[in-house]
């Protein structure tokens, strides 16, 4: 597979970062070619596979815990370098990160994401992205990796916007956009594996770790 970035002037950028100024969150669907998708999804899987994706905790530092009925996703963090599907996303979404710092001057620093993969059953209560003791982590972005999802199937994302739900089925190559500590979500119950990306542009601060 070729190298593959998407230019700063690239439309889609744009309409992210115009849509999280008007309103605080943006949903694009076919966000990236198949075949990044396909790849992705099998490094994921590869990673499960072979153990290497493990319980999310949540809290952070010494206070993380492992709290199944609160969350039971299966994760593992992306490094540069760990594959050249993943090098070919962090790529992509480091011009997104250019774009919103060039439109909405919010000062973004870094990248940081993970694989993330919800057994049959599993879910994630409703929560906020940015920590209480850390108010680094500034929008939020999640990319699926589920071929042919159907509806009914589950594993919505459910983000609370202003009173009223708002549901994204996780369908492949669907990439959603949010301001980290405005928007509530969860993630609903699927009857069969959910496969994302889940990352967070972060700005500088002091970190108490």
């Amino acid at each position: 597979m070729p190298a593959m970035t998407l230019p700063s002037e690239h439309p889609m950028l744009s309409a992210i970062v115009d849509d999280l100024a008007a309103r605080g969150w943006s949903q694009q669907a076919l966000f990236l070619p198949g075949e990044l998708i396909r790849a992705l999804a099998a490094e994921c899987r590869r990673r499960a596979a072979q153990g290497e994706l493990e319980p999310a905790a949540i809290g952070r530092g010494d206070a993380q815990t492992i709290r199944e009925a609160i969350r039971g996703d299966r994760i593992q963090w992306i490094e540069p370098g760990d594959a050249d599907c993943c090098d070919r996303y962090l790529e992509v979404m480091d011009c997104l990160r250019q774009t919103i710092n060039r439109e909405l001057f919010l000062g973004l620093e870094d990248f940081e994401c993970h694989f993330a993969l919800y057994p049959p059953g599993a879910f994630y209560r409703r929560h906020l992205d940015r920590f209480q003791d850390d108010d680094r982590r500034m929008v939020s972005a999640v990319l699926y990796l589920n071929d042919d999802w159907q509806a009914g199937q589950g594993g919505e994302l459910r983000m609370y916007l202003d009173g009223r739900e708002h549901d994204v089925p996780p369908e492949a190559a669907s990439l959603v956009v949010f301001l980290s500590g405005d928007v509530p979500h969860e993630v609903l119950p699927a009857s069969r594996d959910r496969l994302s990306l889940t990352g967070w542009f972060r700005r500088r601060g002091n970190d108490p770790f």
